[in-house]
């Protein structure tokens, strides 16, 4: 039997990660409703691009200290706010429990598990030492560890040669399509990830479970 490989991404499949609800709880004096942490969302993340301040500290490149005074510098917000955001991920980015027995029914089923995430380090190491479903995963390749990020095609290579992966028998599960098609780009099975139930629905019609 062939061992097949799932690769998860964290924010938004396996982790909660909702900015606007973040914003909201942490910078309630900024983010006082729906339209203003909206706003609040664009200016502090820029779309989580690339080119985006946030982009630094996921490749690990720069500390939160640094974060947060580079985006206070560009968006007028005071650096205690922004140093107060960066403070409040790590409690907020808890794994979702629907997420979680969907990972434990793909590892029941033979499959390795290994995750591929734009994440930072400090919330990482966070997550590694938290919680233990993090240890079900064969590998790890975190952006802030490894300093590429997905959309690159980099990330998925390190990906592809980390695992030893046939790309024939691995899939690639993320909730961003931009990271899809990426993937698809660089010859990977991918899954848009719209909730647990819908991917374990679409894993079992595709034969994983």
């Amino acid at each position: 039997m062939i061992r097949r490989t799932a690769v998860f991404d964290i924010g938004g499949v396996v982790v909660r990660w909702q900015p606007l609800a973040l914003l909201r709880e942490a910078l309630p004096g900024h983010a006082r409703d729906e339209a203003s942490a909206a706003a609040m969302m664009a200016a502090v993340f820029q779309g989580l691009g690339p080119d985006a301040d946030w982009a630094l500290f996921d490749r690990g490149h720069i500390e939160p200290a640094a974060l947060a005074m580079r985006i206070a510098a560009r968006t007028g917000y005071p650096v205690s706010d922004m140093l107060t955001l960066i403070a409040a991920i790590p409690a907020h980015i808890t794994p979702m429990p629907d997420s979680v027995a969907l990972l434990e029914r793909v590892r029941s089923a033979g499959h390795r598990l290994a995750l591929l995430s734009n994440m930072p380090r400090p919330f990482a190491d966070h997550l590694e030492a938290r919680h233990t479903c993090f240890g079900w995963f064969e590998a790890r390749l975190f952006s802030g560890r490894v300093g590429l990020m997905k959309p690159e095609r980099a990330m998925f290579d390190l990906a592809r040669e980390t695992l030893a992966l046939d790309l024939e028998h691995a899939l690639f599960i993320d909730d961003h399509p931009v990271n899809i098609e990426a993937a698809q780009a660089s010859g990977w099975q991918a899954l848009r990830f719209e909730s647990a139930a819908q991917c374990e629905a679409e894993l079992r019609r595709r034969g994983w479970l």
